[in-house]
Order: structure tokens, then sequence, then C-alpha cells
């Protein structure tokens, strides 16, 4: 069941095209994720189905109901801004409870509904405190319960997490699915950042010039993205792209081989970008077909290594854990292979994904 319906949106602002056919659904107790680059259309989305932007085309759909026309206090949705807006003058437990006093709740009700969330998010010690003397945490907890205090069906979260550093973004992340999984709650999360988008997300929206191009799991997205646009924003370090062309009877040349990689299913005589994976590139083993290259870069994260390598004069990136990249420095040669299935194929002029076909 489509608990959110997002129709054909547009919106624009003077000359500038903020949405252009915005579309997607959401099932209900859902966690979806839109992704996309600034200014691609994320925030003006989730103003519009809240009800903060006006439409010049386009339905939304809640709960069963058409709301375009609905005011926003009547859409039974609540938004996270990515400034965390909180009442500086207004105590923790003020904050917390605004949007039950404004919908004319009962002060018994209103105390037990605060406590229950400040309890869920941890936030309890904070009460009687001001938000300035918050940690940055603390901050965003404070500003997700005072979302969550007036039980809305939906959850619009607009990149949430960007103000945090590292470690809370991590932890919050962590945090989000908790919530999710707890409440139950339809959950709509725009961000810019993959992992984000492919750690929490259900499912995931990928987002191009105010609409969505591509929808499905992380999973999906990862191992068959739709083009080259959408292979570029899922997986880090972004994909390695190549361009290859097919002889006549389906065998591919790469820039860097002195020989045809074979690729069944691939039709023969075309041009190509191919696409592989940096996590797909591996050491070449004694005895196996190996690539010759050269490392150019080594850029340490703990636990792996990117590695930007050249194979004749074709750069790429790699990944190998920590303890495998340490014993090579930046200049030496090193020998790499990969499995042909494991390439993507993408039409050079539309960057559409060819599938291969059955042999």
């Amino acid at each position: 069941m489509s608990e959110l319906k997002v129709d054909n949106l547009r919106r624009t602002f003077g000359k500038v095209v903020a949405l252009d056919g915005m579309s997607f659904d959401v099932a209900e107790g859902e966690f979806f994720c839109l992704l996309g680059p600034s200014s691609s259309g994320k925030t003006t989305t989730l103003r519009a189905i809240s009800g903060l932007e006006e439409l010049e085309r386009g339905r939304v759909h809640f709960g069963g109901r058409d709301v375009t026309e609905v005011p926003v206090q009547g859409r039974g949705m609540s938004m996270i801004f990515q400034t965390f807006a909180l009442y500086p003058h207004l105590s923790v437990e003020a904050n917390l409870a605004h949007p039950l006093r404004r919908s004319g709740a009962s002060g018994a009700d209103i105390r037990k509904r605060v406590g229950e969330v400040a309890e869920l998010l941890r936030v309890t010690h904070t009460l009687k405190r001001k938000p300035t003397t918050l940690s940055g945490g603390e901050q965003q907890r404070v500003a997700i319960g005072r979302a969550i205090v007036g039980r809305p069906k939906l959850l619009l979260l607009d990149e949430p997490l960007t103000n945090l550093d590292a470690k809370l973004r991590d932890e919050m992340r962590t945090e989000f699915k908790r919530l999710h999984r707890e409440l139950g709650m339809t959950m709509l999360y725009a961000t810019p950042d993959q992992i984000e988008a492919l750690t929490m997300g259900d499912r995931v929206g990928v987002i191009r010039d105010g609409k969505v191009v591509a929808i499905g799991t992380p999973r999906d997205l990862y191992r068959e993205p739709t083009d080259t646009y959408v292979a570029g924003m899922i997986g880090s370090p972004p994909i390695n792209f190549l361009d290859a062309k097919t002889s006549g009877d389906g065998q591919l040349s790469l820039p860097f081989l002195d020989r045809p990689v074979e690729t069944p299913g691939v039709a023969g005589g075309q041009s190509l970008v191919v696409g592989l994976r940096p996590h797909d590139i591996a050491l070449a083993q004694s005895g196996a077909a190996a690539i010759p290259a050269k490392i150019h870069l080594t850029e340490p994260l703990g636990d792996v290594t990117i590695i930007d390598i050249r194979a004749r004069e074709t750069n790429m990136k790699m990944v190998l854990r920590e303890e495998v990249a340490a014993k090579f420095n930046v200049g030496d040669e090193i020998s790499v292979t990969f499995d042909p299935g494991d390439l993507h194929f993408f039409d050079p002029s539309t960057g559409i994904r060819r599938e291969r076909q059955a042999v």
C-alpha cells in the first residue's frame, strides 16, 4: 500500500526549474531516501509535500487522500530541517511541548508525551536547559523530539545531519534507524550523502535535475545501476568509467589490455562505456591473467586504503585492506585483475545501461 504518492510535481523560481516531473511512491512504514547533489530539488520536494511550497503542477496524495491543497497543519506530517530551528529562549521541555500546546493538548497529556519522547531520545537530563547549552547531537535529538511528539504519520527529514561532525553523523544514522524500527513511522529522508542513503534507506530514489531517475534498494542500485549517472552516484569510491569497443564476435577491447576480454551476452561491433567498481579490482595471484599497473596515489581510510593505479594510459581506483595496502608504496609496480562478469555496460551517447543478452 502506498502511504505517500508524489505525482508529476513542477515548481519553478523565475527561470530556475526546481522540480520537473517529480514522481515517486513511499510505502506505509517505509524509510525512503531521496539522494541527489546540491540544487537537484530535494528540499523543494519535501517542502512541496509538507505544504510549504506552492506547486504549478502535480498532486500529492497521502494516506489515501489528495492533500495538495490541504494546509500544512492538516496533513499529518512533520518536518526536520537542516538547521535545528529550536527556539533559543525556551527550555528543551518547552521546545518539545510547543507543537502540543499549539494543537490544544491538555497539560497532563503534554507532560506525559514530552516525558515519553525525552526518554525515547535520551534527553531527559536536558529538559530544563536551553538549546544553546546542548551539544550538536543533543540539539538534533531535541529537534527530532519536537517533530515526533505530535505523533505524525509521516516524518520528512531535510539533510538533518549536515551540520554535525563525522562521529555524530555516524551515531545519528544509527539513532534514526532505531527510531524508525521502534516507532514504525513512515520516513522520507533527503540527503546528498550516499552513505546516509545506502545505510538507512529501505529504498533510495536518485534525483537529477528536479526528478527521480531511478528507484531501488541500495543493493540493486549498486549492482545494476540504470545509467552512468546512477552508477556514479552510488558506490564509494566512485565507479571507474572506461571507453571500450566490442569486436564482431562480442569480445571486448579495453585500453589497458593487450588481449580482448570474453564477455558473453554482449553484442559485437559497438562502442561502449564500461564501468568497473574499485572493489572489483584485485591483486593478481601467481599464474592468473594479470594487468601491469603502477601505484600513483594511496588514500588510507583506516581499515581500507584507496589505491590510484595507472595501467598504460588509464587511471583507475581500487580498494585494498589496510594490512595488504601497507606493503606497497607510491611508484610500486603491481599486477591486478578483475572478473569480466563484474563489468557494467552503458550506451556512450545516452548513458543508459545495456543488459547482457542470454547466451
